[in-house]
């Protein structure tokens, strides 16, 4: 179930949605030194939207990698009896 939301959540700070701005990692000072704020706000989008892809990609190896050792240790209940 999170393999989903985290693509999802992926892709949505990818296309830079007005509604996740509140979960950036956004502080004052960065936008006012900053000759071109918006660009900052784009790259923070950006930056947290590949951490989702990247965590999605990890629960997938972790439920894949679980999903071969129940196989493995039915196969092994299997030959055992």
């Amino acid at each position: 179930m999170c393999l989903p939301f985290q693509a999802l959540l992926g892709i949505f700070f990818i296309t830079h949605s007005a509604g996740l701005i509140e979960d950036l990692p956004l502080q004052k000072e960065d936008l006012y030194p900053d000759p071109n704020p918006p660009q900052r706000v784009y790259d923070l989008y950006n930056q947290v939207g590949y951490n989702c892809f990247i965590a999605a990609a990890v629960y997938g190896a972790v439920g894949a990698l679980s999903c071969c050792q129940m196989r493995l240790i039915k196969k092994k209940e299997y030959l055992v009896q």
